[in-house]
This record gives C-alpha cells, structure tokens and sequence, in this order.
C-alpha cells in the first residue's frame, strides 16, 4: 500500500466514524452552546456594574473550549492506533510497501483534519452567537493553535503503541481533561506561585494562551518561555512516538 493510497484511506475512515466525531469533534460545540447560549448578551463576563471586563462571553468560551476541542482531536489518533494494534491491522500494513514516515505522517495529518474541523465548528458557533474579529485575528490564532498542538500529536501516536485498546481511550481521555485543566482551559491561571509555574511548563497552556489571541491580546502571546515549552514538548514527544512505534514493531 502506498503512502498516498493509506493516507486517503485513513482520511476517510476518520469523517466516516460517527462516533468519533461526535465525541472528538460536537462534543466541544454541545459544550460551547450550553455554556455560552445563556450568555449571549453579555459583554462583562467575569465582571460587575463597577468593574467593566469587555469580555464577550461567547468569545472567551469559544477560545477556551478551542483548545479543549483540538487537542482531543489530536489525542484521539492515540484510541484508533490502539484498537488497529488489537484487530492485527499494524501487522498487516508492515508487510505493505508503506514507509514507517509515510504511517507515521498520515496519523499526523489525520489528526489534525479532526482539529481543523473542531475549529471551523467552533468559529463557526461562535460567530452564530455574535464574535466578530479581524480577519488577521482568525488566522493568527488558528495558526498558534496548529503549531502548540505538535506535541500532543506525537503524544497521542505514542500512547497508541504503547497502551492497549481497553486502556487507550480512558488513558487518553483522563490525560487530555488533565492537559484542559492544568492549561487553563476552564478557569484563567495568573498571577505567580509553585502552580502557575508549574502549569506554564505544559505545552496545554501555552495551547489556551494561543486561542486568547482572539480575545483581543496583541503580538506574541508565548514569548521565548512559551516557544521553547512547545519545542522540548514536541521533540520529547516526538522521540517517545518513535521510540513506542519501534518497540510495537518488533514485538509483532
């Protein structure tokens, strides 16, 4: 099987897997219209009558839950890799011309179809309930969104190989809502202390702090701290998805 043939395939088993949308793809925009449908109207969110905000609450919702949504959607890459390993289906591609790349890649590029269409649902719910940003804003945030998610990629190829079918989904899905949490997702993490500092040391954090891009924060929202978190992140991650898909192969 050659690398364009797989990597078509895979494509389309992912769109086609109803399921797995609608737990990695709607389940954020239920979430995203039962939180920020009551709240449409307010433009303080967090605030009262002496402390004006500015913030839009759909807005700030759907930036949290942006990086919620993708990164589930990348992780779950992890949950089909474990259940191909349980039905034979990688020992069956290693006897195909298909490349460890070319398997490695079409992962890759399939989890971030999902992520990608997380995103387009999720703007697309939040302009439905009124956020209007520039256009630069949108590609700007969508474009730090897809880099801070390289290292969960890789982590989930890697827990994939490593973890079997039964465990892989809880794994991953105890792991991501972890991740959420620890990053921001549901609560803002400021000020100093042990906490911050060690929630900033997450690649999930610096994930959310993209997606505020689109609450109105300018220039660069990482900073060096932030781009050398997400570069150690990713070649951690990327050296353990290797490492676990060369374990798997020669057990097989």
């Amino acid at each position: 099987m050659s690398t364009a043939t797989y990597q078509k395939f895979e494509l389309l088993r992912a769109v086609r897997n109803r399921q797995a949308l609608v737990f990695t793809v709607f389940f954020p925009i239920v979430m995203f219209f039962l939180l920020a449908g009551p709240n449409k109207d307010n433009h303080n969110f967090g605030g009262d009558s002496k402390h004006h905000t500015g913030l839009f609450a759909p807005q700030y919702y759907m930036v949290g839950l942006l990086a919620f949504g993708t990164m589930i959607a990348v992780l779950s890459t992890g949950a089909r890799i474990a259940a191909e390993r349980t039905i034979g289906w990688n020992r069956q591609l290693r006897l195909t011309p298909l490349s460890a790349r070319g398997y490695l890649r079409s992962k890759v590029v399939t989890g971030y179809l999902l992520a990608l269409i997380s995103v387009v649902l999720l703007f697309s719910a939040g302009i439905s309930l009124g956020v209007r940003l520039p256009l630069g804003t949108w590609l700007h945030m969508t474009a730090l969104v897809l880099i801070a998610l390289i290292p969960f990629a890789a982590l989930g190829i890697a827990m994939g190989h490593v973890l079997n079918d039964d465990a892989a989904g809880a794994a991953l899905g105890v792991g991501g809502s972890l991740f959420a949490f620890l990053g921001g997702t549901w609560f803002p993490i400021t000020g100093g202390g042990l906490f911050v500092d060690f929630c900033q040391l997450l690649p999930s954090y610096w994930l959310v702090q993209a997606g505020h891009v689109g609450l109105g924060q300018s220039g660069d929202p990482w900073g060096v701290k932030g781009w050398l978190v997400l570069a150690v992140w990713s070649a951690v991650a990327a050296a353990l998805a290797m490492w676990a898909y060369q374990r798997d192969t020669r057990r097989a």
